[in-house]
Formats: structure tokens, sequence, C-alpha cells
């Protein structure tokens, strides 16, 4: 996007925006998506901005605000049970850490070349899993809830994906996560073969299905590739963003084993974006690689033109759904003057296809406000 673009862009997103009275009349909108559809909103670990993470309540709280899909972060229990959790490791996001039965299982573990300490998925049974409940993992966020929810299982999330359907009257979509797909393996927990098999066991094993696999690594999504034509996405991680708005980023762990040199930036390249393409519909990036910012010596962070990764990734026939969008001003820049709004404005504008949200319900309040303002 060169710089009268951009001009343009903040323009439209500087001003109370617009309508155009005769597309309003007639229910169109101009959406730069893939496929010409308004951008999907999809419910990142559940109602994660209100509820704690990956839990059927807060999946069904995004479902009940307008999610189109539900995410669950997907790791494996010790008897092989697939699980919704956003890391194997256990401590952030359930009360593991107060349940002294547990103690002795706490140790140091190697996760993609980390070293973590706490208690594991990988190490516990689902029936001993089954005894922890659920916790809110960030400290700015509502923690009433902590302690009441149980950890799903990933059959107890595609049967209420599928009640949800029929009450609602409308396809809610699921769109798992393989956490850790080579840490996995090496555990002797690889799990795909056991994912597609549950999505065949509920009619979901299909390539119109209203599912999407998504993975941090390419070597995950050609594994699946060969069993399975379900959808998938490759995502694409970003460690920091330097003061100038340069994004930081490191390699996949499949390709740390593999000894390719690749970073998840390097992936952003249009011979990478085609290499992709062969073995996914679409990408998730981080968003930064979207649309980047500054960060001056006070701290105050400010916008940068976007990137064309969008449109470059649509050249390619890739989908782009970034992650992750958040309410809280901590992650909104001056530019977006702290709302929320706005910065989904921005995006829909430069046509990504879907938006992974902690706040469904502002999600979906900006798409419909967005949908008319051209």
């Amino acid at each position: 996007m060169n710089r009268l673009e951009w001009c343009l862009v903040s323009l439209l997103l500087g001003t109370v925006m617009h309508t155009s009275q005769a597309q309003a009349k007639e229910g169109q909108t101009q959406w730069k998506t893939l496929s010409g559809q308004p951008p999907l909103v999809i419910a990142h670990r559940g109602a994660s901005g209100y509820l704690p993470d990956h839990t059927l309540e807060g999946y069904t709280r995004a479902v009940e605000m307008g999610a189109d899909f539900i995410e669950p972060d997907l790791v494996s229990t010790k008897d092989g049970v697939l699980i919704a959790r956003h890391e194997p490791n256990l401590k952030d996001t359930t009360d593991i850490a107060e349940r002294p039965e547990f103690a002795a299982y706490k140790h140091i573990e190697n996760i993609d070349g980390h070293n973590e300490e706490g208690w594991f998925a990988a190490d516990l049974t689902l029936a001993q899993i089954k005894t922890l409940r659920a916790k809110q993992p960030r400290a700015d966020r509502d923690a009433q809830y902590n302690g009441q929810f149980q950890i799903p299982t990933f059959d107890e999330i595609l049967i209420l994906r599928e009640q949800l359907s029929k009450k609602l009257g409308r396809e809610v979509g699921v769109y798992p996560e393989t956490k850790h797909p080579t840490w996995h393996a090496g555990k002797g927990l690889a799990f795909e073969s056991k994912l597609v098999a549950m999505l065949a066991q509920y009619g979901l094993n299909r390539a119109d299905a209203p599912v999407y696999i998504q993975s941090f690594e390419l070597d995950n999504l050609k594994q699946l590739q060969a069993i399975s034509s379900v959808k998938r996405i490759y995502l694409m991680d970003g460690d920091d963003v330097r003061a100038d708005g340069a994004v930081l980023s490191s390699r996949p762990y499949d390709f740390v084993v593999n000894g390719d040199a690749r970073t998840y930036g390097d992936m952003t390249s249009d011979a990478n974006l085609k290499a992709i393409a062969q073995v996914a519909s679409g990408i998730g990036p981080w968003k930064v690689y979207i649309a980047s910012y500054t960060t001056d010596a006070n701290g105050m962070q400010t916008r940068l033109p976007p990137t064309d990764l969008v449109a470059r990734a649509h050249q390619a026939g890739l989908a782009v759904h970034p992650f992750t969008f958040r309410n809280e001003a901590k992650h909104l820049t001056a530019t977006d003057q702290k709302d929320p709004y706005r910065e989904y404005a921005m995006f829909f504008a430069l046509g990504v296809d879907g938006v992974f949200s902690d706040y469904t319900d502002t999600a979906v309040a900006a798409r419909t406000r967005f949908a008319t303002s051209f």
C-alpha cells in the first residue's frame, strides 16, 4: 500500500464512517476478502476476554455473542486423549499449583527448545485432569470464574458445536490448533490421525466442513494434508517489535529440527507464500506482520503504514486470519486512539478474511459497523 492509499485508509478511520445509502438499502457491502464475504469472527480460546480460556462455558458464551468459529488449542493427555489447553504446561490455566496431590508431578520440561517448569498434560491421565478446574491466566482480567469450569476434551467440544448449531439454527465452525506437534511426537503422543478420526466421527472430515486446522509447523500441515481434505491454516508467530517497527521472529520448531534456517518472518515472502499455498488454504499471521508500529522514548506506539501482506497472500490464493485482537488499551496503539473498533476497521479495510478475537462481541459489532461504512 502506498502513502496515498494509507492516507485514504487513515481518513476512513479518522472520521465517523459514512454510509452509502444505496448500498445500505440493498444490504450490499464491499468486502475485500478473498471470497468477497464478510470476514470470519474466530473466538480465540472461547470468550477468553470474559471467562477462563478453553472451557465449554466460554465457547458457548462466544457463540451466543455471534462467533462464527470456536478455537480450541489441542494438547494430549498421558493416555492419549485430546483436551483443550493453550499449552501442555497447565500451571497458568488451571488450579494445579494449588492442588497438593499433584505436587510430585512438577518438573522442568523442554518444549520446542525452551525449558519450562510446571505440570504437563502429557504426564497426567484424563481422569486426573478432569479433577482440575480452569482459571483466568491474565492478571488484568476477571478472575471471579476461577475454579468453576472443567477442562474439556475435544470430543466434548465437538458435541457442543453440534448442539449449538442446532439450537441457533446456524453452522458453528470449529478451528482446532495442533499445539507443539513435534514435541508431542517426541513424547509418543502424536495425534494427527486421532484428530482427523474424531472429525470424521462427527461428519466433519471433508473439504467443505466448517473446520480449519491450524498449526505453527508446516510439516504438521503436510502430515494432515496426507490424511484429510479439511482446510488448513499456517500460523506465523512473532517474538517482538523493535522501536522502529521491525518485527522480530524466530524459526518454527519443525524448521529447527530439520535444519531449515527460515524464520516466520521469512515465510511472508512471495516465494514462501506460494509454497504455503500448496499445503494450506490460508495463513494466520501475528497481526503486526500486517500493521506494525513504532515506539518512542515515552512508550507511545504509532502505527506504520500497513504492509502488503494481505494483498500478496490473496494473490497466492491464501486467506488471511490474523491474531490476536484484544480490547485492553495496552494492546492498542495511539493511532487507534486506544479504540478497538478503529483497529478492527483498519484490518477490515485491508481485506483480512477473519480475525482471532478474545472479545467476540466487540469483533462482531465492529464487523457490523464496518459493513455500513462504505
